[in-house]
This record gives structure tokens, sequence and C-alpha cells, in this order.
């Protein structure tokens, strides 16, 4: 275990995998913030691919929400290790529903935009037809089919997308870092996604739940949309850095060994329509955290 809330005793009334991520350690802080109960644990203390394991825990604990913030994230590296990918994104996940389901407890999963094909030009929706073409996409797909099969009852599956957070590394850190430097940068500008703010997401996740939405598919992110290159020039503004350095350039200059998601803005309406807010616009999200996230890395720049 990697920490448990301060209203932890004998009951658990979440329990976080993947503690140590962005998601994670965001949930981490929204659940101690609304004084809910939970316990989190990380690769070392829990092997998600050992569906025993998973069992035990689960019984132990007996949680009555399990939010699954572990993943295999590593986009590209992802196309030369297929089958590690397959069994952190899909194995584990169906381990962690029948965990889930032994103790009736809510499952919520995170999944992500790389489930769609990427070319379409308004929002997908969450029945939208999935048509993943990275490894990534579609062992989160298998993940989502494993939820379906084992236990739809009860579980939530949450798309998101673009993630970023004061924690560990993300494309916004990585952008703030260049702004401090005042470094020209070239940026991907025909990708259109969703920038979202990893505490943002904690929040909607506990809305879904505490507000006792409808088990299903949910798309998790924040409202708006922007290129990479929009977001980057976004930073530098609120930075106060000249936006002039941030120059776009197309895909097909910036190779990589995945194909990205050309188009993944993610529709909000179903949310709507379950009477759950939609999470704020992207660049309100941006505007709020940037000071606590620059910060963190002045602090961590040596001088």
């Amino acid at each position: 275990m990697v920490g448990t809330s301060a209203e932890h005793n004998q009951i658990t009334m979440w329990l976080i995998l993947g503690a140590r991520g962005q998601l994670g350690q965001s949930l981490q802080r929204v659940l101690s913030d609304k004084n809910i109960a939970f316990t989190a644990t990380d690769r070392e203390s829990l092997d998600i691919s050992d569906r025993d394991a998973c069992i035990e825990l689960f019984t132990t604990l007996s949680p009555k929400v399990v939010v699954n913030c572990a993943a295999w994230t590593a986009v590209d590296l992802a196309e030369d290790n297929e089958a590690e990918a397959f069994r952190i994104n899909c194995d584990a996940t169906r381990n962690i529903a029948i965990a889930a389901r032994a103790v009736n407890a809510i499952n919520v999963h995170i999944s992500t935009d790389y489930v769609f094909r990427g070319i379409a030009d308004t929002p997908y929706d969450v029945d939208s037809p999935t048509a993943p073409v990275s490894v990534y996409g579609k062992s989160k797909l298998c993940g989502e089919i494993a939820i379906a099969e084992e236990y739809a009852a009860k579980s939530y599956v949450i798309r998101t997308a673009w993630l970023y957070s004061p924690f560990g590394g993300n494309f916004v850190k990585t952008m703030i870092r260049k702004a401090h430097t005042a470094s020209a940068v070239r940026v991907v500008s025909d990708q259109l996604g969703q920038p979202t703010l990893a505490a943002d997401l904690a929040e909607h996740i506990v809305d879904l739940v505490t507000n006792q939405a409808p088990f299903g598919i949910f798309h998790g992110t924040n409202s708006g949309a922007a290129s990479w290159y929009e977001l980057t020039r976004e930073i530098y503004s609120l930075l106060g850095v000249d936006t002039s350095l941030v120059s776009p350039v197309p895909t097909s200059e910036y190779l990589t060994k995945a194909v990205r998601p050309q188009y993944s803005v993610l529709s909000h309406t179903h949310t709507i329509d379950c009477g759950i807010k939609e999470m704020r616009n992207w660049q309100s999200a941006l505007r709020e955290s940037l000071p606590e996230i620059a910060k963190l890395i002045a602090e961590e720049t040596p001088q």
C-alpha cells in the first residue's frame, strides 16, 4: 500500500489502483479534500495481472468503489511490446472487474480516446464506432470489452485524453520548461483533442459515483478543443512568454512509432443527458492549474 486517508479505519470506502500515476495522485487529493476514506496501491503492493492477488486484496479491504488508474500508457513502446500492453490494459482490467464483482464494488475504469480511429470531424459520442489503429488503442479497447463481459452491471468506463497534472511527466510540464527558458519550439498543429487536467477528471469520477450516474461509458475530458500547437501557445501566453517562439508543424514532420489520432474530441452529450455536469473548458482548467505546476517545476530546476 502507498497510502490511506486519515479517515480510513476498518472499512475502505474507495480503493485506488495505480496510485503513483497522474490520476492516482490527483484522485487521492480530491478524496482527501472530500473526507472520503480510501486506500491506494501501486505495482509494488499489488500485481493487477495476478487475478488471485486482486481477489484476495479486494476481499480483505471490501471497498465500495474501485478506481483503476493503472495502465500501460507508453503509446510508442506498446508497438514493440504488444503482449505486455495487453497484459496490463486488457487482462489485468478483466481481473479487476472480476475481483470487484466478487465484493459487489463499483468498478471505475479509465480508458482513452485512442479507442477511436481519430479521423472524424465532429465529437465522438460514447456509442460511436470504435476502430483503434495503435497497439495501445487496441489494448485499451480490449479492456473495455473485458469489463462489458465480466461486470457491466456496476462498472463505469471513463475515456479521457491529453492528461496533465503537477505529477510525473506530461506535455504541459514539458512546454512549461521550454517557456521558462524562452525556447523556440515546433509543435504539431493538425491533431485536435482536449487537454484534460487530472484533478478535474478526479472530481468528475467522484461526481459520477456519488450522484449515482447510470453505469456504462462516459467521456471524461475538459470541454472545448485545441491542437498541441494551440495548447502550447496558451501556455506561453499565460506565462508571459513571446508566443511567436511557438511554430506550427504538421504531423508528417513529427513521425512517431504509433499512429496518433488526428481528431479525438469527445462528446459530453451523454454526461449532460445523465444529469452530470460536464467538465469545464480546457483554457479555464489550464489557467487555474498553471501556477502550481510552474512553481513545482521551478523548484525542481537546478539554479
